[in-house]
């Protein structure tokens, strides 16, 4: 079988999700986290971490 093959993608190709996307995600992300700085890490990398003021 073949390796899979990986897309290069540029900034200009994403797209932000919508805000109801982004806080379901977060729900998602914060049920299964290890503990609050694991739940922070994974919000930042998936680019919906919580804004602070």
């Amino acid at each position: 079988m073949p390796p899979k093959t990986t897309q290069d993608i540029s900034e200009d190709d994403l797209e932000p999700v919508g805000d109801e996307t982004a806080r379901q995600a977060q729900r998602v992300v914060a049920a299964y986290a290890e503990d609050a700085d694991e739940c922070r890490m994974l919000l930042s990398m998936l680019g919906i971490g919580v804004k602070e003021a």
